[in-house]
């Protein structure tokens, strides 16, 4: 009896039931627009984010210039064990997508839960990818100031937005 049980297809919902809602749930989790839009720029994120860091061990290998002992033995002797004004620049580049973007992800996670506009939902998801995009070419390229803080300044307006959003939805639960 309990092969047969294990044997047969089980059916696996992707979606959320919850009786408060009109219609009686939530959508299935490939049908949420919000959903899948917040999925696309996120992974256009993380995409961009593997871009920087394969764009910084060119870098290094190109100006020779190795974070670590073994690496320098291996291109060329210590003398390479070294740091680098541009290498330098992609990491800092680099560690200011990682300041950025992973609480991105956070907040349009839980934004997305809270049934918002899908047209304004894509519009605070479309502003900060351009934005992000933007100052990574502008770290990287050097382009001249203010570029690359007006870039900053811009992906931060949707983050503000949703997570005072979460906040409103989610202060009478404090």
């Amino acid at each position: 009896m309990r092969l047969r049980a294990l044997s047969q297809p089980r059916r696996i919902s992707a979606g959320w039931d919850c009786s408060r809602r009109p219609g009686g749930s939530f959508p299935r989790t490939m049908e949420n627009k919000v959903l899948m839009s917040f999925a696309f720029y996120s992974t256009i994120l993380i995409l961009k984010m593997y871009v920087v860091a394969i764009i910084t061990g060119q870098v290094r290998l190109r100006k020779k210039a190795f974070a670590n002992p073994e690496d320098a033995l291996r291109n060329g002797g210590l003398q390479y064990h070294r740091e680098d004004p541009d290498v330098e620049r992609c990491r800092r580049a680099h560690r200011n997508d990682m300041e950025n973007i992973f609480p991105f992800i956070f907040l349009g996670a839980i934004y997305s839960l809270l049934d918002p506009s899908p047209s304004v939902a894509r519009i605070h998801f479309f502003i900060f990818c351009v934005g992000r995009i933007v100052h990574t070419v502008a770290y990287l390229l050097k382009l001249k100031a203010p570029t690359r803080s007006v870039a900053y300044s811009v992906a931060q307006l949707p983050c503000f937005s949703m997570a005072l959003q979460i906040l409103l939805a989610t202060t009478p639960y404090w």
